[in-house]
């Protein structure tokens, strides 16, 4: 949501003004690692190396213009190399130093190194053909990996520590000091570079020389354009490069405003990352493949959570639905025009006067009421809750009482602007919030209800009169941190409140968040905020999402139709029609917007959407083992398809269609507005694939016959381009239900594509669909000339058999044809399958 007053803070605007958010010219520490020479000057003392219970500590100084001592330490963490340095201070407040403990999960494992001396240089080895030859002075860290130099760190010459005065910002006083950190790192070999989300921009990263770095600060950022490197509403800083035979991760934890900018040289690349302030703290990772480099990262961070199984169906939202009939007439018109759906969200408008933890005393008088309603066909509410509390009622002084509310550079309460007028923000980092907010939970939610779901929204923290859209950076949080210092990672902190206040229930919590930062994946789901209704932003939602999966967020989606704006019918339609992709499926508006709820298309556009929502519902299974799959390795939901085919330059620019996790599906949206064929780049290295279209499986795709190894395909508006890659088997639910719960016991129909060999094998995972330690069972099946096997027993009422008929069993007699199509029914085979 945005909010009206920022109009007129700022004038009147149609679109994001770059002046309302900071540039690298206008920040301080950013202009002047920009202009940074490279002179260097950082050395490391070689008898302070010492190396204790597998931590390599030491110190590194730099002399002018005077003496520091700056002392780190080198571990490994999930068999990846961490460089964290601080400053050693005599007097003075600390560096925050405090983020990781945010970002890790608390699983992460620590590793041993072994280390040779040298005589001006340190070899550090560890795990399977990792070495780092560390050079003392100037300081510079040389990674091998498999005897080849893939990485050079501060072969610039751009290490900064903060050590001189480097500029005030413009906001003035800042009691800690200047504090900025910056370091290069150039990539050998490498040119294709992904992540540091969130930006509205391509998912391969582009060449900032001469132009604006990334940012990775988050703010509330209005109506925001596409084709941009300005800041938005989260931050995970994980960048990613891949080529031909390694993968290579940098994850800089911090979670202060930062910059990046990279230059692209040949075939290498350089990242300068640069930091307000902080401890520099940074972990490589280095794989043979991009999964390899996610499966690390997960176990550093943590996977993404297992959802609750409804959370994957569709989502209803617009700001706002105006009282309870009005969300019953909505819910009882999806089951009326057979439109199958889980979650329908209630904005601001439910509470009384904007005071969260309450309900609007007339128009959601009776929410016990309406939550029995939903609960009878599986249905849940999801509500928001956001971070800004009003002023004046008993949250609010709650907050003071417990003294839990952030606090200005005077050690006051901070009061700002936001939706209800004058608020306060709970401080999330203060340990006495959670029991606090715990409370708040528990006395608000409806006895007996479960089927309540939140929104965590506005988290940046936004405050409408505050710099930046957002609060001062001199803010106290808990611990006299200052604000500047946990700015991006505060709404994963609110975030994680609301998790833990709900885990007390029998069903998975559900958190949507807007901010974000490294690590949020455990406990919330994202979206991207603030879309238009327009052509290039459903185009841009693909990229965006596919870099939320890279950087090890998957559960994530974009506003289905666009929040500001009214889309057309043609436009809602492909919206939809992408949409049932993303993790996150949620249709949302402004409240200016005119009502879209899908049956208000009209013919034939309703039939489409219908079509490509219960398309969802029927590629439920392959969604749900996806995610658990994710949740286990730290794989994406939703996978770019140089994950497949890194060895294959071209693949390394293709954003715009995508696997759906492994299950061999291929995806292109349509986002051109009129268009009638689509072109599949991923047929072009020698794999089987066979045409899906909305799911139905069809013939190879050689007989689309595209161009220079592509497939071409004519599409009409009812047209979902898929395909199938051979070797994949894909359990699907065919029946219409009007919710996920409602399909729990219905039987799978499995859909066998065989590759040359004639072969195929699938996943699927089974569970209650709600409990956090539940029962499951995760089931292999595979296809070959021996027969169908899987590893349990699975509800089966059709088998649909392309590429060959020599499965044993099935080869002759057991098949009816249907289109081309081998089709073994019930009536013929076994329902279960059993090894």
């Amino acid at each position: 949501m945005r909010v009206f007053s920022l109009f007129a803070i700022v004038g009147g605007c149609s679109a994001v003004k770059d002046y309302l958010f900071k540039a690298c010219a206008d920040s301080g520490f950013c202009r002047q690692h920009v202009d940074n020479d490279g002179g260097g000057g950082y050395y490391v003392q070689e008898e302070s190396l010492e190396l204790t219970n597998g931590v390599l500590h030491g110190v590194v100084s730099k002399v002018q213009p005077h003496q520091v001592q700056l002392p780190f330490e080198i571990s490994i963490v999930e068999n990846s190399f961490r460089f964290r340095m601080d400053e050693q201070r005599v007097v003075g407040h600390k560096r925050y130093n405090e983020a990781a403990k945010w970002a890790f999960s608390e699983n992460a494992q620590m590793g041993h190194l072994n280390y040779t001396r040298r005589k001006t240089s340190v070899d550090v080895s560890y795990g399977h053909h990792k070495k780092v030859v560390i050079q003392m002075n100037p300081v510079l860290f040389t990674f091998y990996y498999r005897d080849q130099v893939q990485l050079v760190v501060n072969e610039k010459q751009l290490l900064h520590m903060g050590l001189e005065p480097m500029g005030l910002e413009p906001m003035g006083k800042e009691p800690m000091g200047q504090e900025a950190i910056g370091l290069d790192f150039t990539l050998k070999g490498f040119s294709h570079l992904y992540g540091i989300p969130e930006h509205a921009d391509t998912m391969s990263l582009k060449d900032t020389s001469g132009s604006e770095p990334y940012r990775l600060y988050n703010v509330d950022i209005f109506e925001y354009e596409v084709d941009s490197r300005l800041p938005m509403y989260g931050s995970i800083p994980l960048l990613m490069a891949v080529k031909r035979d390694v993968s290579i991760a940098i994850f800089w934890i911090n979670s202060a405003d930062t910059f990046v900018d990279i230059h692209k040289e040949s075939n290498n690349s350089s990242v300068h990352w640069m930091s307000e302030n902080g401890v520099m703290d940074f972990i490589v990772i280095i794989e043979d493949k991009p999964r390899d480099v996610n499966r690390v990262y997960g176990r550093i961070t943590g996977n993404v959570m297992l959802p609750l199984l409804a959370s994957l169906g569709y989502h209803q939202c617009r700001w706002n639905y105006n009282d309870i009939e009005d969300v019953l007439d909505v819910h009882s018109k999806f089951d009326e025009y057979q439109i199958p759906y889980d979650n329908i969200w209630l904005d601001i408008e439910y509470t009384d006067n904007k005071k969260y933890f309450t309900w609007h005393p007339e128009n959601f008088n009776d929410p016990g009421r309406m939550l029995q309603v939903l609960n009878r066909t599986g249905r849940n509410l999801v509500v928001i809750i956001d971070p800004h509390i009003k002023t004046g009622y008993e949250v609010s002084q709650g907050l003071i009482d417990n003294d839990i509310a952030i606090k200005n550079s005077k050690n006051e309460v901070y009061h700002g602007h936001c939706w209800p007028g004058e608020s306060i923000w709970v401080d999330t980092l203060h340990p006495a919030s959670q029991p606090f907010w715990n409370k708040l939970h528990q006395r608000f939610i409806p006895d007996k209800y479960q089927n309540i779901l939140f929104w965590n929204d506005m988290n940046e923290p936004s405050v409408f009169d505050g710099p930046e859209t957002t609060m001062p950076k001199d803010n106290i949080h808990y611990g006299q941190w200052e604000h500047r210092s946990v700015h991006n990672l505060y709404g994963l902190t609110m975030h994680e409140a609301t998790y833990k206040s709900l885990l007390n229930k029998q069903q998975r919590p559900f958190i949507l968040t807007r901010s974000f930062f490294a690590g949020s994946q455990r406990t919330a789901a994202m979206w991207t905020g603030d879309n238009m209704s327009r052509w290039e932003y459903l185009k841009v939602s693909i990229p965006m999402i596919l870099t939320m999966n890279i950087a090890g967020m998957p559960f994530a989606g974009a506003d289905v139709g666009g929040f500001f704006g009214d889309p057309s019918a043609e436009l809602l339609t492909r919206w939809y029609q992408a949409g049932v992709w993303y993790p996150f499926f949620r249709g949302h508006a402004h409240i200016d917007s005119r009502r879209r709820e899908p049956w208000l298309a009209g013919d034939p556009y309703i039939g489409h959407i219908r079509d490509a929502i219960r398309l969802r519902y029927a590629m439920m299974p392959v969604f749900y083992t996806s995610f658990y799959e994710a949740s286990v390795n730290g794989t994406p939901v939703i996978k770019p398809v140089f994950y497949e085919y890194h060895h294959h330059k071209k693949a390394l620019d293709i954003e715009d269609e995508f696997f759906l996790g492994d299950s061999g599906v291929l995806v292109k949206p349509v986002t051109d507005e009129g268009a009638t064929t689509v072109t599949f780049s991923s047929v072009e290295w020698g794999d089987t694939f066979y045409s899906f279209t909305n799911g139905v499986i069809g013939e190879k795709v050689e007989s689309l016959a595209g161009g220079g190894g592509s497939a071409a395909a004519a599409v009409t508006l009812g047209d979902i381009p898929m395909l199938l890659k051979g070797g994949s088997i894909v359990p699907m639910k065919m029946r219409y239900r009007r919710s996920t719960k409602l399909m729990r016991y219905d039987p799978y129909t499995l859909v066998v594509a065989l590759d040359k060999e004639n072969r195929a094998k699938g996943t699927l995972y089974v569970d209650d669909g709600e409990t956090i330690n539940g029962e499951y069972t995760y089931i292999t099946i595979e296809a070959d000339a021996s027969g169908l096997r899987s590893s349990s027993a699975i509800n089966v009422e059709k088998v649909i058999i392309v590429g060959g008929s020599t499965i044993n069993g099935v080869s002759s007699g057991n098949l009816k044809q249907e289109g081309g199509r081998a089709v073994i029914t019930n009536a013929t085979l076994p329902i279960y399958f059993v090894v």
